[in-house]
């Protein structure tokens, strides 16, 4: 089983990352790392709300929707349980780490529409089931495992792309190039260059 949940945690934070494979969480990716520190600040929060979000999701999915048959109200279940998340975390930011919590600005709340967030509760509750394979106790394990692995993958992509842009930020580049363009750039090559733990390239 180690082995397994060591194998759930390198593809979910390499093979399958969750923005630069999967696409999901861009506006947070492209908006939050203009500097390390804010990327930094932004991959921690991300780290706890899917790590929350995913224990709360697979325990309501498998305890409460399952057993009554109303698994198809769970997108509505854990926009509401990642709202709640947000709002914790907002508020201990801005109680503990004000200057992070200010240089987040709006993007801090926009984790309760980050796709990546949402995705990750939906994806662990229909990948790791009650049933045959999964008792209810290594389904909760294994989406955990995987919303960490998927959470650090974030953190990831989002620090080296903050990390990259403090580099070039200074660069003499082509007037249509710099800016955005540049960003996106960075970005596609950051996804390419990762496509490649899948064998894709």
């Amino acid at each position: 089983m180690f082995v397994k949940l060591l194998l759930v945690i390198i593809s979910t934070a390499l093979v399958n990352n969750v923005v630069l494979s999967q696409f999901l969480g861009l506006c947070p990716f492209l908006g939050v790392s203009k500097k390390t520190e804010m990327a930094a600040g932004m991959g921690v929060a991300v780290i706890f709300v899917i790590t929350i979000a995913s224990t709360v999701a697979n325990l309501i999915q498998n305890l409460i929707l399952v057993p009554q048959g109303i698994e198809y109200l769970n997108t509505i279940v854990f926009i509401l349980v990642i709202a709640g998340l947000v709002q914790f975390v907002e508020m201990f930011m801005k109680k503990s780490m004000p200057a992070l919590y200010e240089s987040l600005g709006v993007f801090l709340p926009l984790i309760t529409t980050n796709c990546a967030v949402l995705g990750v509760a939906i994806n662990n509750t229909s990948d790791y089931p009650v049933g045959a394979e999964y008792t209810v106790l290594t389904s909760l394990i294994f989406s955990v495992v995987s919303g960490i692995g998927i959470a650090v993958g974030f953190t990831i992509a989002i620090v080296l792309l903050a990390s990259i842009r403090e580099k070039i930020e200074f660069n003499d580049f082509p007037e249509p190039f710099k800016g955005s363009p540049m960003v996106l750039i960075t970005s596609g090559l950051m996804a390419i260059a990762m496509f490649g733990f899948s064998g894709l390239v």
